[in-house]
C-alpha cells in the first residue's frame, strides 16, 4: 500500500483555477435555498468572512474550526453573525443530516483516489481554501470518533484529522474564507449520496493511513524524503 500512495497521479483529482469554474457567482442565499429546497440539509447564513482576519482564527477557540469567525459562539451575544440573515456566506450545522471528516488536502486527495479504485461509495467532498478537505459522512460519527480509531488501530497516533459534529460548523460553497478564496465542492452532492452519506468507518481506515503517511514523509530529513 505505501507503493500505492507514493505513485498515486493526483492531477485529475487538483481544483480547476477559478477561471474555470462558473463566471456568476451563486449567492449565499441562493446557495442555502439549494442546500435545503434540493437537498433538505439546515444551513446557517451570515456575513462575509472579515479579510483583515486570520481566517484560521475563530472567537469559538478552536484551533480546527471550520468556519472561522462566521458561525455562532456561545456566550457572544450580539456577534453571532450566522443569525443575521445577511448576505456573504452560508454554513452548514454538523451533526445534524452529517458529520464532517476533515484532512489535509493533499492526503485527502491521496486518500480519495484509493477509495474510488477499491469501489467505496464517497460522498460530498469540501475543498477548503485553508487548504483542506472534507468529507461528509453520516451524523454521530464525530461522537464515535475515538472509538473508531481506536479498533483500527490508530488511536495512539498523531494524526492530523478530526471530525466536526453537534455543535460545530463548517462553511459551505460559495463562502469566502477571508482573503484566501472560496470554499467549492471536489465532489458535489448528488442525488444517491445528500440524503445518505457514508459511514465513517468506510472512510476512515483509508484517510487515516493517508494522514499518517503524509506526517512521516513531512518528518522524513530532505534528502530522504527526496
Amino acid at each position: 500500500m505505501d507503493n500505492l500512495f507514493g505513485e498515486l497521479r493526483l492531477g485529475h483529482l487538483r481544483l480547476a483555477p477559478l477561471g474555470a469554474r462558473r463566471r456568476t457567482k451563486a449567492t449565499a442565499s441562493r446557495a442555502a435555498a439549494e442546500y435545503t429546497g434540493r437537498w433538505g440539509w439546515a444551513v446557517a447564513t451570515g456575513g462575509p468572512a472579515d479579510a483583515a482576519t486570520a481566517p484560521t482564527r475563530c472567537p469559538c477557540g478552536s484551533a480546527r474550526c471550520a468556519a472561522p469567525g462566521l458561525h455562532p459562539v456561545p456566550g457572544t451575544e450580539g456577534r453571532s453573525r450566522a443569525t443575521r440573515g445577511a448576505e456573504g456566506s452560508v454554513l452548514f450545522p454538523t451533526g445534524r443530516a452529517f458529520d464532517v471528516l476533515d484532512v489535509p488536502e493533499q492526503a485527502g486527495l491521496q486518500a480519495l483516489v484509493r477509495l474510488e479504485r477499491m469501489g467505496t461509495q464517497v460522498g460530498p467532498v469540501l475543498a477548503a481554501p485553508t487548504g483542506r478537505l472534507q468529507f461528509l459522512v453520516a451524523a454521530g460519527a464525530a461522537r464515535r470518533l475515538p472509538d473508531l480509531l481506536y479498533r483500527m488501530g490508530w488511536d495512539d497516533a498523531a494524526l492530523d484529522l478530526t471530525c466536526h459534529g453537534e455543535g460545530s460548523y463548517v462553511a459551505a460553497p460559495p463562502t469566502v474564507l477571508g482573503g484566501l478564496g472560496p470554499v467549492r465542492w471536489l465532489r458535489r452532492p448528488t442525488r444517491d449520496n445528500a440524503g445518505c452519506p457514508p459511514e465513517a468507518r468506510l472512510l476512515l481506515g483509508t484517510l487515516a493511513y493517508a494522514c499518517h503517511r503524509s506526517r512521516e514523509r513531512t518528518a522524513e530529513p530532505a534528502w530522504l524524503a527526496s
